[in-house]
């Protein structure tokens, strides 16, 4: 069944209440979308040393062996699911992405993590590597510095054997079941 309407402002209640419950269905199958968006990642070096599937899938097991709670290694797991479509914003994507299913802590590690990373390189672009520190003051600071050093800087290791994100399916579906925070969500309930 489909709505019946040219242009959105000649909607009807019944209209809208179809569309709605199409909506339903679709938002229920995003953790399959992010899944398959992530295999996008697969064979894609850029010039590491691993593909961008598997260093965030080595992000994601580091997290998770470390004894990160659940939305954290999906977070770390999809920290730069945006290279693909956010090529110059890579972290606002997985940040936008994620925002209804995580603590602002993640979300703001997620939004800022490209910025951290950055003190491991940014130098040798002629970039300020200390670029972060106008974010000092944020409470968020140090999780996001942690973030990096201790899951996505390390998470580059060739001689690691490749590692299947079914692994992570199923946390990725768990933590992305329900939205904590949408304006949507009144439709789910």
């Amino acid at each position: 069944m489909k709505a019946q309407f040219s242009n959105f402002a000649d909607s009807t209640q019944e209209d809208v209440q179809i569309i709605a419950g199409e909506q339903v269905t679709f938002m229920s199958n995003l953790p399959e979308r992010i899944l398959q968006h992530m295999q996008l990642l697969a064979g894609d070096f850029g010039g590491f040393p691993v593909d961008r599937l598997q260093h965030c899938l080595q992000t994601a097991e580091r997290a998770a062996e470390a004894g990160e709670d659940d939305e954290y290694v999906v977070c770390a797991l999809l920290h730069d699911i945006g290279d693909t479509l956010g090529s110059y914003n890579h972290a606002d994507v997985a940040a936008a992405i994620l925002l209804p299913f995580v603590s602002e802590a993640n979300h703001w590690m997620l939004k800022h993590h490209a910025i951290f990373q950055g003190y491991n390189f940014f130098h040798h672009l002629g970039l300020d590597r200390n670029m972060r520190d106008q974010f000092r003051e944020s409470e968020h600071f140090e999780r996001t510095a942690r973030f990096i050093e201790k899951y996505d800087s390390p998470a580059f290791d060739q001689s690691k054997p490749a590692l299947s994100l079914e692994l992570f399916a199923p946390l990725v579906r768990k933590v992305m079941a329900e939205p904590k925070q949408s304006l949507y969500k009144a439709i789910l309930e």
